[in-house]
């Protein structure tokens, strides 16, 4: 079995151009991201391991807010967590898995998550 990293975000609230609805597609919605990617990590995590030996938690925050295009309408949120997995792919070789998952804060109506998980591997 081969040893796994995971570096997680979670409940990073974001508002995002998406939905298919006529009263969704003129203004941003609120959104909850989560994200999870997994590394291969090195043999050993020493006290004086280098941070270039894992991946910092700031980029998977960056790949779920800053690396997402603010003037793009994302019909699905299926397509935000796309490019927040491809985001992560592209920025580091190590990631070989990525989850995503985005509730949709404007539908609840008594405090449930409404959403999507989406699991990418590298191919």
């Amino acid at each position: 079995m081969s040893d796994l990293l995971q570096l997680q975000v979670h409940d990073l609230e974001m508002e995002v151009l998406t939905g298919i609805y006529s009263e969704e597609t003129h203004l941003p919605q609120p959104l909850r991201i989560s994200v999870t990617a997994d590394l291969t990590p090195p043999e050993r995590f020493a006290p004086d391991t280098p941070l270039n030996a894992s991946k910092s938690y700031l980029d998977l925050k960056h790949a779920a807010t800053g690396a997402l295009p603010r003037d793009v309408h994302f019909t699905l949120i299926e397509g935000i967590a796309d490019h927040i997995c491809e985001t992560l792919f592209i920025s580091d070789a190590r990631v070989r898995r990525v989850e995503v998952r985005i509730v949709k804060l404007a539908i609840a109506e008594q405090g449930e998550s409404i959403g999507i998980t989406l699991v990418r591997h590298r191919r």
